[in-house]
């Protein structure tokens, strides 16, 4: 068989350029880059490549910017680029079973998570969430359901203390672009083997939504911290101080004495903010308020008296 596997890829965000990068800098050979139509981003909405359009256009690669795979016209062009397999990965487009068909040795997925655990949009995320110890990066061969198809290999690494999902990402995206080349070049020698996954292991990393991003001080502090780190670097945790939006990039867990209502601030210096939480406390280390920078605890507190507020309150 051809050592040389002609890809096709398909990918939008930060985390699929170190995929693309990897196929780009291997044996095999990129035939076109697919990826989400430019949108409209920043104050002045104007439209905005994706990071894989941006990266491919360097690269030299030929860009398509279907803004749907679904119908004829889409898959044609698909299959006139004559791919041996398709990479996908974070494309954030559904690919149907006539283009799931289109490659010889079909379509393999970069998946952030140690599938069947976290299939779904926010892996990541969700794992932090739940406290997991450990994730990965899992390539899996596509099939119609929702990250059901086979895995040939997997990664595993560990999930750090203090770790945000930003981190985390950059680790598991670079993690990706190695396994992914080591996966094609398994399937161009002909020695690619899947396992099927169990679908009694399945959990599901539904999308982040903003209304998750609000921080409950009744919750336990050490769940209130990994919701920082899970929604760093978006949405971005968030509570409210004197009515005002306060949004929390970083904070840790500190014990603290019961008996003070959830949400008080407790403590305000330079080493945190301590906000009681329904068990122990919380130390808000950096923050933004609305219109400002993100700033240290010890800048906030220093701007004005903060001990004896109650945040989260309206």
């Amino acid at each position: 068989m051809d050592p040389r596997l002609a890809v096709a890829f398909a990918g939008t965000p930060d985390f699929a350029v170190p995929s693309l990068e990897a196929i780009a800098a291997s044996r095999h050979r990129l035939v076109a880059v697919f990826t989400q139509p430019d949108r409209p981003s920043g104050r002045g909405r104007k439209a905005s490549a994706s990071p894989v359009k941006e990266r491919a256009l360097a690269l030299g690669l030929p860009v398509r910017q279907p803004a749907s795979l679904k119908d004829a016209a889409a898959a044609a062009e698909v299959a006139a680029f004559a791919p041996d397999v398709m990479v996908v990965v974070a494309y954030g487009l559904l690919l149907p079973p006539a283009v799931l068909a289109i490659p010889r040795l079909g379509c393999l997925n970069v998946h952030a998570s140690l599938l069947p655990r976290w299939r779904g949009a926010a892996p990541i995320a969700r794992a932090i969430l739940a406290g997991d110890a450990r994730t990965g990066v899992c390539i899996m061969r596509m099939e119609e359901g929702l990250d059901t198809g086979p895995v040939m290999l997997a990664r595993e690494l560990a999930i750090g203390e203090r770790e945000t999902a930003g981190e985390l990402e950059q680790k598991l995206a670079a993690e990706g672009g190695r396994a992914i080349v080591e996966a094609l070049d398994a399937l161009a020698a002909g020695r690619a083997s899947f396992t099927p996954q169990d679908p009694a292991g399945a959990t599901y990393a539904a999308k982040l939504t903003k209304a998750e991003a609000r921080l409950d001080w009744r919750e336990d502090a050490c769940a209130l911290e990994r919701r920082v780190r899970a929604l760093n670097p978006r949405p971005v945790a968030e509570t409210t101080l004197d009515g005002a939006q306060l949004r929390v990039y970083e904070a840790q867990a500190r014990p603290a004495a019961p008996g003070r209502v959830p949400g008080t601030v407790i403590a305000a210096d330079a080493d945190g903010i301590v906000v009681m939480a329904g068990h122990d406390a919380l130390a808000i280390l950096r923050a933004q308020l609305p219109g400002r920078r993100v700033v240290s605890a010890a800048e906030l507190a220093n701007a004005r008296p903060l001990v004896g507020k109650v945040l989260g309150s309206h």
